[in-house]
């Protein structure tokens, strides 16, 4: 009778242990459970800034911080490579824009990522694009633009951060789509491309409308179309390239993505955070957003997803034509 009585207490003894170690395991399960790092394949003052605000904001909803680690190089593929290569559990993410994403890995041929190696978290911002020519040019719209190059032809040029960069395939997009020929100019990012035209030293700039909106605003650059499906709200009165009848759109977003086969439950856990940050700080994102150009757009991972796809068969029609 003692034998089976301390049997029973011993049994019960180790279930009250194997309860508490199994609490103990969903409590270290739980996603996340020490800080996340942030991956930015390029230097400090453009994508990080787009996602500044939700760094800030999330880890509220996540219960861990969030920071920005700098692995800058070959246009962000140094970066991306880290992360796709990276152990698929959520504690390291790439934020970018689709450049380093779907652009890098058809043009670098020793690229070790598709974009098919990483799975999208949520995009949370739109950067709008622009072609602007300098204000003392003759050029007042985007169809006097083009009437002049076909005019001239070969005579006239454009400039962007960097070939094969998203401002150098938007203007390449431009120019097919208006059937005229343009010198391109690669410059070295996107403030010696703006340069380049206050200078003269080229008609145009393609680029992203941050590093260009305070000219625009100080009169001495003068925006003739944005590359968005809508007109930005921070220009206005520029039209689109679709409403002047060219098919050139294109959709800039920055956000998260993490190695491929990271649990679906740790991009549930940050999409929960991200709309949290949003519905509860969205004064203060779109604040922090508005002044540097960019718009609050959140989009979650199957529309990330269906983003990439479209990008990577748009840009590989392009770059098909470029690379020849």
């Amino acid at each position: 009778m003692k034998t089976a009585r301390f049997f029973g207490v011993g049994m019960l003894a180790v279930i009250l242990a194997l309860s508490f170690i199994g609490e103990g395991w969903s409590a270290e399960g739980k996603f996340p459970t020490r800080p996340i790092q942030v991956i930015i394949g390029f230097a400090p003052g453009d994508t990080d800034n787009a996602l500044r605000p939700f760094v800030e904001t999330m880890p509220e909803y996540l219960g861990q911080p969030m920071s920005f680690v700098y692995k800058p190089g070959a246009a962000g593929a140094v970066g991306a490579a880290f992360v796709a290569a990276a152990k698929p559990d959520g504690y390291i993410l790439v934020g970018t824009s689709q450049s380093s994403i779907a652009v890098v890995p058809l043009t670098q041929k020793d690229c070790s990522y598709t974009w098919e190696s990483f799975a999208p978290v949520a995009f949370f911002s739109d950067v709008p694009y622009l072609f602007a020519v300098n204000s003392s040019s003759p050029w007042k719209t985007i169809k006097e633009f083009v009437a002049a190059a076909k005019k001239e032809p070969d005579k006239l040029s454009y400039s962007s951060s960097g070939t094969f960069g998203l401002p150098h395939i938007c203007g390449e997009m431009f120019a097919k789509a208006a059937g005229i020929k343009l010198n391109y100019i690669p410059s070295q990012g996107t403030t010696p491309a703006v340069t380049a035209v206050l200078g003269g030293h080229v008609s145009a700039v393609s680029s992203p409308s941050t590093p260009s909106m305070p000219h625009i605003k100080a009169g001495t650059l003068r925006a003739l179309a944005v590359f968005g499906k809508e007109r930005s709200k921070y220009l206005p009165d520029v039209p689109t390239f679709l409403e002047m009848g060219y098919p050139v759109s294109l959709e800039v977003v920055t956000g998260f993505l993490a190695p491929k086969g990271t649990p679906q439950e740790v991009i549930d856990a940050f999409n929960i955070a991200g709309k949290k940050a949003i519905q509860n700080h969205e004064a203060f994102i779109v604040d922090r957003l508005d002044k540097i150009g960019v718009t609050l757009h959140y989009g979650g991972p199957a529309e990330y997803t269906a983003l990439l796809k479209y990008n990577h068969e748009l840009f590989s029609k392009v770059l098909k034509d470029l690379l020849k």
